[in-house]
């Protein structure tokens, strides 16, 4: 993997609310060495931080396009971001 280090806020849209959708995101992050957070937004949508490896963010990325099995993804949004502190773990909100 690169050494480059990237943060990358994403908001993921469709049926990712009551699907477990945060643990599943959790669980792909902490296998990919990827810290941040997932957390549910008022609007439905799925906050997610990953901050680490670009290659391992874009490892996330492209699971988030689809989700777990019990979600269905109808849009991901991402935008580069430089967050206030450097997150030590990938938690859920």
């Amino acid at each position: 993997m690169s050494t480059d280090r990237v943060a990358v806020l994403f908001f993921v849209s469709g049926h990712v609310q009551g699907v477990a959708f945060r643990a599943h995101t959790r669980a792909q992050a902490l296998a990919l060495g990827v810290r941040g957070h997932a957390q549910n937004l008022a609007d439905g949508r799925v906050e997610v931080l990953a901050v680490g490896d670009a290659e391992a963010v874009e490892h996330l990325a492209e699971w988030l396009r689809c989700g777990p099995p019990s979600a269905r993804v109808d849009a991901l949004r991402r935008e580069a971001v430089k967050p206030e502190r450097d997150p030590q773990a990938f938690t859920i909100g």
